[in-house]
């Protein structure tokens, strides 16, 4: 028999028999050799021979020597579970067994296969009878078995036909390397941010980057209880949403109306804060104003035309009226300090070190391009943040009986009761004796327009001319860029009533068409909210702002009647009230607004009027 066959025959022997699992069992005493036999016996072994099988399967016998198996006689090779193999080569060739490959012996191998299936087999077998006995029966097992797989293979169709309909990852214009700018090195980004915003000087605009900034990157606002903080009475820190007293919450950026009082604003704001403002020339000031607040002004509303009130603007200007701060040194005023006061020079140099002090940037709204750029240098933001449309911008040549002039004789008749008249837009007309006169009338303003003008090329030569007319240039080709995909027709700016979406109609107020922007159709969602953040006007913006900083206070709506938001807050006279206009002060030491009065939103005030100056008779300045 061979090697191999004997193996395999080994391996299917069943552990538990004699004849596999121990040696043959030691020969009679009667079978023993001699001891001739023992001398000559080239296989003998010590007593106890055998080895740790043979004591462990013994372990009481008296150790005897084996003998030599060719002196076995025939009972003892009958013992032999294999015919015609002695014990001592069986022992021997199994002792080989253990040396050959695994191939030469399969039997085992086989046998391993089916002992693992049969436990599989008892396994299942086992967990069957106890889920189905204890959970439900079989057939609910399979109806779950086959939702399974249902689901399973809807899943995986949907993901095949997913990949196979994807559209290539569209990446906003807004996210690109232009985006950024040119670098600005280590600096952080500023956060806690005041702009006192002037009025008529394209502050809408620069609040509207502010509003972007803050909402981009989720900054929280001071936001006011209406839409201006308490103007035109100075600043108070509970005119402001959500305030609970100082550095009780974190305000990040301030910028609505108001007339500045730095003592309270700094209740609201952290000492790190970056204050800044802009301002314009008087004369195109007061043009703007002349326009825009005609119907709010009692300077302005008896003047015919812009050129007769620069003639004599003690003819129609009276301190004492509300609302008048529109008609004289408007800038002055909204600093917070006294637009009534005579001229002098060490008075308009003790004003302009109260701004120095407080105001880090003053910009110039004629030179706007440049002044973002230092902006943004200042604030270290990145160049979208200082891209911007032009907002709240009136159209330079109103017509007469237009859609403006109809929407205004509606807002008169809605405020008076009249039926709606069309309504002629103002003369706006002036020579240059004319300018130089404004320019008199609005002394102080002039003085600090000239004294900031003159710091801020200052600033643009610490910065480096040739380094400004690239960023500059930069600047220009982006909002170009931007105005071609966000806008139709190219960036063109449209009347109001031409906006389909109400929710971007801009405001619209006085003689003149306030011009706004339609945004390109067909844009992808990231882009077309970030165009339309850059588009939206501040009004609604407010009020966006406003709902998701208080989800669960609904947001004071505008006016209806317009004319009240464009006074600055302030009361709107009826046309058969104005004969009865009274002066809010007029005699020394009047307190102009009695304590507990209420204000156009019910708030009570506690303060006397600041905007009245301190002089004999009928308070005229001369």
């Amino acid at each position: 028999m061979k090697d191999s066959e004997l193996c395999g025959e080994i391996s299917k022997c069943p552990e538990t028999s004699p004849s596999c699992s121990s040696p043959p069992s030691a020969p009679s005493s009667d079978l023993r050799p001699s001891a001739d036999q023992q001398a000559g016996d080239p296989h003998g072994a010590e007593p106890g021979g055998g080895g740790a099988e043979a004591e462990a399967a013994f372990p009481a016998r008296t150790p005897v020597t084996r003998p030599d198996p060719s002196s076995l006689s025939v009972r003892g090779a009958a013992r032999s579970p294999w015919p015609g193999l002695t014990l001592d080569q069986l022992q021997r060739r199994t002792a080989r067994c253990s040396e050959l490959p695994a191939a030469a012996h399969p039997h085992r191998y086989r046998h391993r296969a089916r002992d693992a299936a049969m436990f599989i087999r008892l396994t299942a077998r086992i967990l069957r009878r106890l889920v189905c006995g204890r959970v439900g029966p079989l057939w609910m097992w399979k109806a779950l078995l086959l939702f399974v797989a249902i689901v399973f293979a809807g899943q995986l169709l949907g993901v095949i036909f997913n990949r196979s309909g994807v559209q290539p990852a569209v990446h906003s214009i807004f996210s690109s390397p232009d985006a950024q700018g040119p670098s600005l090195g280590s600096c952080q980004p500023h956060n806690h941010i005041m702009f006192l915003k002037t009025h008529k000087t394209a502050s809408s605009t620069v609040l509207n980057m502010l509003y972007r900034f803050g909402e981009e990157h989720n900054l929280r606002f001071a936001l006011p209880l209406g839409y201006q903080l308490g103007y035109p009475l100075p600043f108070n820190a509970h005119r402001v949403k959500g305030y609970r007293g100082p550095r009780v919450v974190e305000f990040h950026i301030m910028g609505n109306h108001m007339r500045f009082n730095k003592m309270e604003v700094e209740k609201v704001m952290p000492a790190d804060t970056f204050y800044f403002s802009i301002i314009r020339d008087p004369v195109a000031l007061t043009e703007s104003s002349f326009a825009y607040y005609k119907e709010v002004a009692p300077a302005f509303r008896k003047a015919k035309g812009l050129g007769e009130f620069a003639d004599d603007p003690n003819k129609y200007y009276d301190p004492r009226l509300r609302n008048n701060q529109y008609a004289r040194n408007l800038l002055w005023f909204d600093f917070g300090l006294d637009h009534n006061a005579n001229f002098s020079v060490a008075l308009a140099q003790r004003g302009e070190d109260l701004i120095r002090r407080t105001f880090k940037l003053v910009l110039i709204s004629e030179y706007f391009d440049q002044s973002m750029i230092l902006l943004r240098h200042a604030l270290c933001w990145p160049l979208d943040a200082v891209v911007s449309f032009s907002l709240n911008a009136r159209q330079q040549k109103p017509s007469v009986g237009g859609v403006s002039g109809i929407w205004m004789g509606k807002a008169a008749a809605g405020a008076g009761g009249g039926r709606p008249q069309a309504r002629t837009p103002p003369n706006l007309s002036l020579t240059e004796d004319q300018r130089e006169k404004l320019r008199q009338w609005n002394a102080l303003d002039w003085y600090l327009y000239k004294a900031f003008n003159r710091t801020f090329w200052e600033e643009v030569d610490r910065f480096g001319r040739k380094q400004m007319e690239r960023e500059v240039a930069l600047l220009k080709m982006r909002r170009e860029h931007l105005a071609r995909v966000c806008l139709r027709d190219g960036g063109k700016p449209v009347e109001a009533h031409r906006i389909r979406d109400k929710n971007i109609r801009p405001f619209q107020s006085g003689f003149v068409r306030i011009l706004g922007y339609e945004l390109e159709p067909g844009l992808d969602n990231a882009t077309r909210m970030s165009c339309l953040r850059m588009i939206r006007p501040e009004i609604q913006y407010k009020d966006l702002l406003d709902s998701k900083q208080f989800p669960q206070v609904p947001p004071i709506q505008a006016p209806q009647n317009p004319m009240l938001l464009a006074a600055g807050a302030g009361p709107f006279l009826r046309p058969e009230a104005r004969k009865k206009e009274k002066p809010v002060g007029s005699e020394i030491g009047v307190r102009t607004m009695e304590e507990g009065s209420k204000d156009w939103d019910g708030s009570r005030l506690v303060r006397r009027n600041q905007t009245v100056v301190r002089g004999s008779g009928t308070g005229r300045s001369p």
